[in-house]
């Protein structure tokens, strides 16, 4: 059978292109909170608990729902809860951006050599995420410089669509605008919610986990590594074949497009 060639990469990337999570999203929402005055903190466990929800404003909600101790958010009511929640969200971006800019939060390991090798190589990227474009993009800015978002063919990030992770709508947005097929692609992602977003694209997947989705079901996942590896720091094989590479490499990722399709 005609293998069909490798075109695009599709990266998530809160997680994925760095570990963005517990030192920078939690820290940012516990400012904001302060800012408003609003009587929350999300530890670092809460946190991981609340990461099982895709979007800030829906988990927000989700906390205030679902958790006792979030009931009592005021000093004295001052404004709706549909009306707060996409201030916090504003407060908790433009703190996050500030992080961002103090260097407090690299890419991961071999992420950059990755996009660099896969420029070098023609192949087009693309970003699927439920976090704000304006996330995004102070992201590449600070930690590859401002030129780094026109590598990017597609940035589909933050309420572009409906529905988020784990639904497949962001992915299929993505290869919509590419005009592309799944089988022409990878994604990349760091959580059960992600693969099941991807996989719902029919993107085959390659899952960099972190410490708070470790022991996510990535189950049909292409390939599972602890990082993308560096020269001197290779990743450690979590699930898959990497066919005698130690860093996830152009190389690899053909081999692994040809046996995926075999």
């Amino acid at each position: 059978m005609k293998t069909r060639t490798l075109e695009a990469l599709i990266f998530d990337v809160d997680g994925t292109l760095a570990d963005t999570e517990r030192d920078g999203h939690r820290v940012a929402f516990n400012t904001a909170f302060d800012e408003f005055g609003v009587n929350w903190h999300w530890s670092v466990d809460i946190y991981g608990e609340l990461l099982a929800i895709t979007g800030g404003k829906e988990r927000m909600r989700h906390y205030y729902e679902n958790y006792p101790e979030a009931q009592n958010i005021f000093d004295d009511f001052k404004l709706r809860l549909d009306v707060l929640i996409p201030e916090l969200h504003k407060a908790k971006t433009r703190h996050y951006t500030k992080l961002l800019a103090t260097g407090a939060i690299p890419l991961r390991p071999g992420v950059e050599r990755l996009l660099q090798e896969a420029r070098a190589r023609k192949l087009r990227l693309a970003i699927a995420t439920t976090t704000t474009p304006e996330n995004v993009t102070s992201l590449l800015e600070y930690t590859l410089g401002r030129e780094a978002i026109a590598w990017f063919e597609v940035i589909a990030a933050g309420d572009i669509v409906p529905a988020k992770k784990p639904a497949p709508d962001i992915y299929s947005y993505a290869l919509q605008q590419m005009q592309l097929d799944a089988d022409a692609c990878f994604a990349f992602e760091d959580s059960g919610n992600g693969i099941r977003s991807s996989q719902g694209a029919s993107l085959t997947t390659i899952i960099t986990p972190n410490d708070y989705t470790r022991d996510h079901d990535f189950s049909g996942a292409a390939l599972i590594l602890d990082q993308m590896g560096e020269p001197g720091q290779p990743f450690n094989v979590l699930a898959g074949d990497v066919y005698g590479h130690s860093l996830l490499n152009y190389d690899l990722l053909q081999q692994l497009h040809a046996a995926t399709r075999a």
